[in-house]
């Protein structure tokens, strides 16, 4: 009697081992654009609340007396626990301005996102009447 030989399908260990590699580096393709998204993510949200918020911190300086303005720091409260602001007030100088540049004071505010990860500043110019 003859054997006849089976034909035995399947997947060789090689290539298995070809598919694995194929998945590994499909896989770590998608985590790098998966963590590329959520750094473009964490920064498009400071770019759309930093000058709101900048805005905000300087209308409260353009209401505020003219004898309080003066180099200052805090934050945004709990709703914007991560976020924070510093101001510094200076007065002008210029000859072309001359008298008129008494009466400015330079406010320069940052608003920083992480212990200054991210930072956004602002630059306003106040008249104040000596």
């Amino acid at each position: 009697m003859m054997m006849e030989k089976q034909k035995i399908s399947g997947f060789t260990l090689l290539e298995i081992m070809v598919a694995i590699s194929i998945i590994s580096i499909a896989l770590i393709a998608v985590y790098r654009l998966y963590t590329q998204t959520l750094s473009m993510n964490h920064q498009l949200i400071f770019n759309t609340q930093a000058p709101m918020l900048a805005q905000k911190k300087m209308a409260e300086f353009f209401t505020m007396p003219a004898e309080e303005l003066a180099d200052n720091s805090g934050d945004f409260g709990d709703e914007f626990h991560n976020y924070t602001w510093k101001s510094s007030v200076e007065s002008v100088t210029s000859e072309l301005l001359d008298n008129v540049a008494e009466d400015l004071r330079k406010i320069d505010l940052v608003v920083s996102f992480n212990n200054d990860e991210l930072s956004y500043r602002l630059r306003a110019y106040r008249f104040v009447r000596n």
